[in-house]
């Protein structure tokens, strides 16, 4: 399958990742790497992404529901204006919203100080099922307390061990983990301050701290260098994002949320009870007009489940094969596996179809016979 014409060179995970080399002044903050298209077809190309998000998220909600342990973990870090709440309404916005528990960590409260710095974090980890956001995290306990010093350097020097070994603990009991750090620059940060001071319905979002915050600029960069470097692992990785344009910013995290869930492949829960045993029971409830309206829209109903769950398996390889290029031998086999479970999974449908069909024609001949 060839690529579109405004679409993904490269994965962005592999462009994106931070790794012990990263180099904060290096990076271009208005440049959108492996993008081929502009402005307009990355808004169109996110918002087609979306349907996907958003199906892949209710069977990780469904799994969840019916007993799984698995969770997905989203920390967004960055200065003010990065665009962390950006992230929450525009990408999580697609999604339904009852998967979604969103927490944002200011300052500690006194109560909060009195325990460990990841006391809170726990409290507040996703359940089984759910997609958690981090507006800002446990990480601000080696950012804003290291360039305010709130603590001395070996408090917050041993903070990176208890996070990585924190966070690998948390990938082993089930929660998958991406964070993302939006990088802006300091013309841009500037400018979207002074958005906010100008336009009266956004005094609310500034604050007197921004600027004093602002003047500490050069060791904010130096400690979300170290932060990136140092527990960017492979449990838990970083993606640093350039966040001057905020569509791509969203662009990006949309397509990395959208692989991340691709590859933890969540499924419609089995049940433990017999649909045709609950149908039966059902129907001696239903009038004989119902029944018969019921008849009639099986076809319908079950036809368009079946071909929604071929089309989302068919978009999710697609998905993959489009970030790893036409060339990558893993991602083409993938794809064709998708293809052929996406086929017998459609296959295997139409088999309960016609026995639902079957059932519910009979239980309709006996009550017609009755009656």
């Amino acid at each position: 399958m060839g690529k579109h014409e405004d679409s993904w060179s490269d994965d962005p995970r592999d462009l994106l990742r931070a790794d012990e080399s990263v180099a904060l002044s290096t990076i271009e903050r208005d440049a959108t790497p492996g993008w081929t298209g502009g402005k307009k077809a990355g808004k169109g190309f996110s918002r087609g992404r979306g349907d996907l998000l958003s199906e892949l998220q209710e069977r990780l909600f469904a799994e969840g529901r019916a007993g799984g342990d698995r969770s997905l973990l989203v920390v967004v870090q960055g200065l003010d204006t990065a665009g962390k709440g950006g992230v929450a309404r525009h990408v999580l916005g697609m999604v339904d919203p009852q998967g979604v528990a969103l927490r944002s960590f200011g300052a500690p409260s006194p109560e909060e100080q009195k325990h460990h710095f990841l006391w809170r974090i726990k409290k507040a980890l996703p359940e089984p099922g759910l997609i958690g956001v981090f507006d800002r995290s446990h990480y601000e306990d080696v950012l804003v307390a290291r360039v305010d010093e709130l603590v001395t350097p070996d408090v917050w020097e041993k903070r990176y061990d208890e996070i990585n070994a924190f966070e690998a603990d948390l990938v082993e009991s089930g929660t998958t983990i991406v964070k993302f750090g939006l990088v802006v620059s300091h013309d841009e940060q500037g400018e979207r301050l002074m958005k906010r001071l100008d336009r009266p319905d956004k005094h609310w979002k500034y604050s007197a701290n921004d600027i004093p915050t602002r003047r500490k600029w050069d060791a904010y960069q130096e400690a979300y260098a170290d932060v990136f470097r140092r527990t960017s692992t492979e449990a838990a990785p970083w993606y640093v994002v350039p966040a001057d344009h905020k569509w791509y910013s969203r662009l990006a995290i949309t397509e990395i949320l959208t692989q991340t869930l691709i590859e933890m492949d969540p499924e419609w829960p089995s049940v433990d009870w017999d649909p045709e045993e609950e149908r039966a029971e059902l129907a001696a409830t239903l009038s004989t007009r119902a029944l018969r309206r019921s008849l009639r829209d099986t076809d319908r109903q079950v036809e368009k489940a079946v071909a929604d769950d071929r089309q989302v398996r068919e978009e999710a390889a697609q998905a993959r094969e489009e970030v790893a290029g036409d060339s990558d031998p893993v991602a083409e086999a993938e794809a064709e596996a998708r293809e052929a479970e996406a086929l017998a999974t459609a296959a295997a449908a139409m088999v309960d179809l016609r026995r639902t069909r079957r059932q519910k024609a009979e239980l309709l001949e006996e009550r017609e016979t009755a009656d």
